[in-house]
């Protein structure tokens, strides 16, 4: 795609800090460096996001993910732990519209990095959660 950051990193028209790459992947450090570390894995080829890529690709891309998480690992031994996101659409926090992964390394739990997730849990009943599941489920190719 001619405007797309991530395409013109993969061409080599922009320069990026490469991490890894194969025939399909390319691993790069993110610009924001929200810890030290930071890297993203994207396909090389463009789809915007986790809904416009097919599962072979998807199994493709994300098997590349405990490679690198390894390597960060080994590289910087004060290492704690290590987050995977994967941002899908704008109101998800997407903010460069070609697929990728985050692999964001952890220190401590005051490296300045932090996700909420919220308990709703006395909003659904196991009625609620049946419907729910069954309604994705029946989804499910």
């Amino acid at each position: 795609m001619d405007n797309c950051i991530f395409c013109k990193i993969v061409s080599g028209d922009i320069p990026s800090s490469k991490v890894y790459e194969d025939e399909l992947t390319y691993a790069f450090l993110d610009l924001t460096q929200t810890t030290k570390g930071h890297t993203l894995i994207i396909p090389k080829t463009h789809v915007a996001d986790l809904f416009e890529m097919d599962e072979m690709l998807a199994g493709q891309v994300f098997s590349r993910v405990p490679k690198i998480a390894r390597a960060i690992e080994k590289a910087f031994p004060d290492l704690q732990g290590l987050n995977v996101i994967n941002n899908n659409r704008e109101v998800a926090y997407q903010s460069v519209f070609h697929s990728h992964i985050h692999l964001i390394p952890r220190y401590s739990a005051d490296d300045d990095f932090a996700i909420k997730f919220v308990n709703h849990a006395e909003q659904y009943d196991a009625a609620a959660m049946k419907e729910i599941a069954d309604k994705i489920a029946a989804e499910v190719e």
